[in-house]
C-alpha cells in the first residue's frame, strides 16, 4: 500500500568522490553535485529493488491474517504494528495479535491475527543494506558516482525523443553492470 521510506542521514558516497572522478576542484557546484547523488542513489535504490544505507521505514497495510511481504528490503528489524482506526489514529497492538517474521532474503513479512476493529495496520520497520554508506558494497558505490557524473555530464542535452534530459532512458548500461548482481526482481 503505502511505504514510505525516511531520507538516509548522508550521502551515499562522499561529495569529494564524485568530485575527484570529475576532475572538479572548486566548490562552485557543490549542491548541484549532492542532488545529483541523491538522485543516482534513489535510482539505485529503484533499479535493485532494495534500500542502500539503513532508514526507518512506516507501512500501511491491510489487517489481514494473510502473510502480507513488506515493500522495502533488506529488512533489518521490525519494531512495531499499530491498528488504525477509520480516522487514521494509531493505537499498537498487543505483541499477541500479530505475527512478524524476516526471511532469510531479507524481506519482511506481517500477518495480523487479532485485528480488532482495525481494517489497517502501519508497520514500523528499518531496511537497508549497509548501516551506514561506508559499508556499502563498492561496485554499488562506484555505479552511483558514474552515474552522477554522467548526469553532470550530460545535464545540458535533451533526449530527442522524450523532451526530456540526459538519464530519461534509463542508467547507461555500465553503471546497469554494476547494480546488476544486487538486483531484486518480483514476479507475479
Amino acid at each position: 500500500m503505502a511505504v514510505e521510506l525516511k531520507a538516509p542521514p548522508a550521502l551515499p558516497v562522499p561529495l569529494a568522490e564524485v568530485k575527484a572522478f570529475l576532475r572538479i576542484g572548486t566548490s562552485e557546484e557543490d549542491a548541484l553535485l549532492a542532488g545529483l547523488i541523491r538522485g543516482a542513489a534513489e535510482t539505485c535504490e529503484a533499479f535493485t529493488g532494495r534500500a542502500l544505507v539503513a532508514r526507518d521505514v512506516e507501512e500501511i497495510l491491510p489487517a489481514t491474517s494473510a502473510w502480507t511481504r513488506l515493500g522495502a528490503a533488506p529488512v533489518l528489524a521490525i519494531e512495531g504494528v499499530a491498528a488504525l482506526d477509520r480516522y487514521g489514529e494509531a493505537e499498537a497492538l498487543a505483541a499477541e495479535a500479530y505475527a512478524i517474521d524476516i526471511d532469510s532474503a531479507g524481506d519482511g513479512w506481517v500477518r495480523v491475527t487479532m485485528p480488532g476493529e482495525a481494517t489497517r495496520v502501519r508497520v514500523s520497520y528499518s531496511a537497508g543494506m549497509a548501516r551506514d554508506a561506508g559499508r556499502l558494497p563498492e561496485a554499488l558505490r562506484h555505479g552511483i558516482v558514474r552515474l552522477a557524473a554522467h548526469l553532470y555530464t550530460h545535464r545540458d542535452r535533451v533526449d530527442p525523443g522524450s523532451g526530456s534530459g540526459a538519464g530519461a532512458s534509463g542508467p547507461p548500461a555500465a553503471v546497469t553492470a554494476l547494480w546488476r548482481p544486487w538486483r531484486r526482481l518480483r514476479l507475479g
